[in-house]
């Protein structure tokens, strides 16, 4: 079934009996004869019968298949990814990747895999789903996987990695109840999800045809980031998966989500008041719309309940507010009871194809389908949200605080814990409501949600984790800064060099840090002494400049420094850890909870430290009380910033 050839001057062959094809990949440029990689890009795995329709599953292809180049991505706005802002890298940094963008031919996706891959290897495999609302691709160069490939393969925990692209934004989530009368008309089931569809699609592709480029079909992990892990969320909690699962775990990394998921009546206004500048009238013409003009001012779509997409069981919630007591929540010291022998878990044995199911939405028992998962958030993910942040004034952040709590007590009792009034200094605000934003928008969502899959799972089956460790180029753990060191693709700024030796005495078997100790206090000692030596590399007081106007020393000290040596550790750590679940092993134990930085540090901790690393109290005296439509008003309404004719008052 299956030929490849090992040269790097030759061209990487899949012969697929299946499809009755020759794919033709590339040997990926991070190969190396210890490990090398093979890559296969732009393989269509479905097509678009028209705007706003369900796609359909591609299984015909010509007998040569050219999977050298990548395939289109769905049309978007032409900047620069937002992983690209974040990571606050320079344009000779960023490579040239002019990616075409196609409507009708962005469903495709790229395998990387092992270059000695056969069909008996069996290797497990992780699908990527990309994040970015309503741009990028799983064609971006941050998430190439040819590095974290590389790595497992010598790491001895060899995976195969599909990453997809699929429909965004309104182009893939447009849902109304004309659009449900037209689909309805055309033999599609349910309304808009077409993004999430698409990604269903994709999973089928690789249950039927992986096989041949060395995966396991029934051994796959989804794992994601951003509204990508959103995405993952509304796949655990769908129909579909309930019927026929197509993925047996899953990676749940820094999830933006609404967690009241709007029902077709509600997304169905959202979208005429989006489209009605356009001056259309009827679906055909909304479909003759210049793609360009839908995405110019379209914001993010996301997921739609339309009585089709989730399960018979869902409320309308990604979260069961009865499963997310006080006491059941991460950061508290009291927890569920735990299965402490699952540290192995079943792989699912193999799955039939969907068959038709009933969608009545009455409440039924609780589907065997809970896939085991990972989840945690960073430290700073509000980085996002910085500029809209610094245009409140202290009066009018207040203001509009209360009017969104609707209860002096309870705002009172908010402004009270994040130290914000109205005569908070200027300078002092933005930060002030970035911690605000963070619990809002990411840090409670993410523990409610943990709790939430935990308690659906009998205590068992979730492992947190939190990502703390900075971004090399601006020093805080932002939004999507996980990913330059999963995927290890991003350059690093010039960086002094140190080792463990140049920090502490290390231990006989090569730990810097005690992975078993919670002395913080230890940890982030011998942390600051390694960030002390580092920037004593570049301090030398008999130096002229020293006294130069404009030098910073304080800053200087105060940017965490992130050397050769702590970039590897949680790379290391970080890529490993991954791969121990993609190969069905618990990557810890799932009592604790694992971190990821600050300054290096990587290892599992238990539950207890997690008050010092998140604002859990704050959250049970302050944000519970308002409840989570409120809190999600609140964090999005100043991610927005203050209203744009009323700046001047505020």
């Amino acid at each position: 079934m299956i030929a490849k050839t090992f040269d790097a001057v030759q061209e990487p062959v899949v012969l697929h009996e299946d499809l009755k094809t020759t794919f033709t990949g590339i040997v990926h440029p991070i190969s190396t004869p210890d490990a090398p990689v093979h890559q296969y890009r732009g393989i269509k795995y479905a097509s678009v019968p028209a705007r706003f329709r369900q796609s359909k599953l591609c299984t015909h292809y010509p007998p040569q298949t050219d999977c050298s180049r990548f395939g289109p991505i769905c049309p978007q706005p032409k900047f620069k990814s937002i992983e690209e802002e974040l990571f606050n890298l320079t344009e000779d940094c960023i490579p040239d990747q002019a990616l075409r963008q196609c409507e009708f031919e962005c469903l495709n996706l790229n395998i990387t895999c092992p270059a000695d891959a056969t069909p008996a290897s069996q290797y497990p495999v992780m699908i990527w789903i990309h994040g970015g609302a309503n741009r990028g691709s799983g064609s971006n160069w941050i998430t190439d996987a040819g590095p974290l490939v590389q790595k497992s393969i010598t790491a001895g925990l060899p995976v195969v990695i599909v990453s997809i692209n699929y429909r965004l934004g309104l182009l893939g989530f447009a849902a109304s109840p004309a659009l449900r009368d037209d689909n309805k008309s055309a033999g599609d089931e349910g309304v808009g999800n077409y993004g999430l569809r698409d990604q269903r699609r994709a999973m089928e592709w690789v249950h039927r045809y992986i096989r041949a480029f060395g995966g396991d079909p029934t051994n796959v992990t989804l794992f994601g980031e951003s509204t990508g892990a959103g995405d993952i969320l509304c796949h655990l909690h769908s129909a579909a998966n309930d019927v026929a699962p197509l993925f047996h775990r899953t990676i749940i990394q820094s999830a933006i989500v609404d967690l009241e998921v709007p029902n077709v009546h509600q997304t169905g206004w959202q979208m005429s008041k989006l489209v009605s500048p356009l001056r259309v009238q009827t679906i055909d013409e909304l479909r003759a719309v210049d793609p360009e003009k839908l995405i110019a001012f379209a914001p993010a779509f996301h997921a739609t309940d339309d009585g089709v997409f989730f399960r018979k069981s869902w409320t309308g919630s990604l979260v069961n507010v009865d499963e997310t007591a006080p006491h059941q929540h991460s950061g508290d010291s009291v927890v569920v009871e735990l299965n402490h022998h699952s540290h192995h878990l079943k792989i699912a044995p193999h799955l039939a194809h969907d068959k038709s199911r009933s969608h009545s939405r009455t409440r039924h028992a609780q589907p065997a389908s809970h896939q085991p998962v990972i989840i945690g958030d960073c430290g700073a993910e509000s980085l996002l949200w910085s500029l809209p942040a610094s245009l409140w004034t202290a009066a009018g952040a207040v203001k509009r605080i209360r009017a969104i709590c609707q209860s002096l007590n309870k705002a009172n009792v908010l402004l009270r814990l994040y130290d914000i009034n109205a005569y908070t200094p200027a300078d002092e605000l933005p930060d002030r409501l970035l911690e605000l934003i963070n619990d809002t928008r990411f840090a409670w969502p993410t523990d409610l949600i943990a709790a939430s899959l935990r308690a659906e799972r009998g205590g068992h089956g979730v492992w947190r984790y939190v990502f703390d460790q900075e971004s090399p180029s601006r020093g805080l753990p932002h939004h999507a800064v996980d990913l330059m060191y999963i995927f290890d693709n991003v350059p690093l700024p010039s960086l002094p060099t140190l080792s463990p030796y140049d920090c502490t005495e290390p231990r006989e078997d090569g730990f810097f840090f005690t992975p078993d100790s919670d002395d913080e206090c230890a940890i982030a000692a011998a942390a600051k002494k390694a960030a002390a030596q580092a920037c004593a590399v570049a301090d030398d007081s008999d130096s002229e400049d020293d006294g130069a106007p404009g030098y910073d020393y304080d800053a200087d000290w105060a940017m965490p420094v992130v050397d050769d040596w702590t970039y590897a550790r949680v790379r290391n750590g970080i890529q490993e850890r991954w791969l121990t679940f993609a190969h069905g092993r618990a990557p810890w134990r799932a009592e604790g909870v694992y971190v990821f930085g600050p300054e290096g540090e990587v290892g599992e901790r238990s539950l207890s430290i997690f008050q010092a690393r998140r604002r859990a109290r704050v959250w049970r005296e302050a944000l519970e009380p308002l409840g989570m439509e409120v809190v999600q008003k609140l964090g999005v309404e100043l991610c927005n910033g203050p209203p744009v004719d009323s700046r001047s008052y505020y």
